[in-house]
């Protein structure tokens, strides 16, 4: 809701080539507590004022010398703010406010002015802008919160990498095509898959570690499945007999709107035999 105060500390600006008008609507403005009233009997200045201004409502008369009420506000739609046009116009040609509405007013006022229909049409005016401007105003603190809120976002996700790269043997990270972004240790042995972007290519004739294949199965289901698990148990038989042991956990990733965009995991080794 917009408040009276919010009402009468509008910034209203009259244009009328009559002073005698200027005077009235002045008055009549006045009276009724706007506080902010700027007015003008020169159209040409009207851009560079709201310019400098960003009026809440312009009272606009149509038939003036040199540069007509048209004209204004097309130079009006030129000004780079937001695309509401606060104006009404005041005309007492009947064919020219379908006109005027067609070119951009918001309503109009008919001459000889009527004191009611002139502060009807204004505060209903004036309601419309106001709580356009505060919709606009809530729209953009919207927005800068998700900027914030997205960083504080990418900040954290970087350090928790950073937290379990340190407290693990080794970290991957794979996109929804299953394709790995991002990895260190042995992950990709272990999956028996190579990836030569992303791995040490091997020494020729190097011994292959054996890994039990029956936990690298039951892990890449539920890779495959995209279900999250803990310490889960995975181990290998090495070419001089000594047998490793490790503890993997790994869970999915998701963007905001709840599609798959990934795995991630980690692992410690928790257990060394040697012959």
């Amino acid at each position: 809701m917009i408040t009276a105060s919010e009402f009468l500390g509008a910034s209203i600006l009259v244009v009328d080539d009559q002073e005698s008008n200027v005077r009235m609507l002045q008055r009549l403005l006045s009276d009724a507590g706007y506080r902010q009233v700027t007015a003008t009997m020169l159209p040409a200045e009207v851009c560079a004022l709201h310019r400098l201004h960003d009026f809440d409502l312009i009272l606009l008369d149509l038939q003036m010398p040199g540069m007509d009420g048209f004209q204004v506000m097309e130079g009006l739609k030129t000004i780079d703010r937001d695309p509401y046009l606060p104006v009404i116009v005041l005309t007492a040609q009947p064919g020219h406010k379908l006109r005027a509405l067609n070119a951009g007013a918001k309503d109009f006022i008919s001459k000889p002015l009527d004191l009611t229909e002139v502060h009807t049409r204004i505060r209903n005016m004036l309601e419309v802008r106001l709580l356009y401007r505060k919709l606009a105003l809530h729209n953009s603190q919207l927005e800068a919160t998700i900027l914030e809120r997205t960083q504080e976002l990418r900040i954290s996700e970087a350090r928790f990498r950073s937290l379990t790269e340190l407290a693990s043997d080794w970290y991957w990270e794979q996109d929804e095509t299953g394709a790995f972004t991002k990895v260190s240790g042995p992950v990709l042995e272990m999956l028996g898959i190579q990836v030569d972007a992303l791995s040490e290519p091997a020494p020729q004739h190097a011994p292959q570690a054996g890994w039990n294949e029956t936990e690298r199965a039951a892990l890449l289901k539920r890779i495959s499945a995209r279900e999250p698990f803990l310490d889960f148990l995975l181990s290998r038989q090495q070419v001089d007999g000594s047998r490793q042991q490790f503890r993997v956990s790994g869970q999915p990733m998701f963007d905001r709107t709840c599609r798959f965009i990934g795995y991630r995991g980690v692992g410690v080794e928790v257990l060394t035999d040697g012959h």
